[in-house]
């Protein structure tokens, strides 16, 4: 602990200089982003620039995993990964992040003590919610109504 902070000070004590730190690998200096983010928090302005940096990662993730939800594909989980971005510096995004957690594994959990009739009207339900804002996006953003494209391929 003492050469390290010696080596860090700059002591001629341990035999190193100040850039003695630089030269050891990156395990050697800090163990994991905990350590990586505590070492840009001790700089000056570090801190703040930090909480901008996290701030704007997370709001874009947060932001475009919002526009993904109602199509398929993993719009919650980016959702979820820009809570958690946001949760390493932001206390509010932490706590809503546990929200978020405990209301899907409470969900999650109802779903699996529920029978196979419960269960199969469920995943029916989803899949068609699914569908029907797949069709609504296209149909009023390219105009491409997905019915009338089928009807006009089954009596073709």
């Amino acid at each position: 602990m003492a050469a390290t902070e010696n080596a860090i000070s700059g002591d001629e004590e341990s035999g190193r200089g100040a850039d003695a730190s630089a030269s050891q690998p990156l395990a050697y200096r800090a163990s994991g982003a905990r350590s990586w983010l505590d070492h840009i928090r001790a700089r000056p302005g570090g801190q703040l620039t930090l909480k901008i940096v996290v701030g704007v990662l997370g709001a874009a993730l947060v932001v475009s995993g919002l526009i993904m939800v109602p199509f398929p594909g993993p719009g919650w989980l980016i959702v979820f990964a820009g809570l958690a971005v946001l949760a390493t510096e932001f206390a509010w995004a932490h706590r809503l992040l546990g929200f978020a957690k405990r209301t899907v594994k409470a969900a999650t959990d109802w779903l699996k003590r529920q029978n196979w009739f419960v269960r199969a009207v469920a995943a029916v339900l989803t899949a068609a919610l699914a569908s029907a804002i797949v069709w609504l996006s296209l149909k009023l953003t390219l105009g491409i109504d997905l019915l009338d494209e089928a009807r006009h391929f089954v009596v073709r």
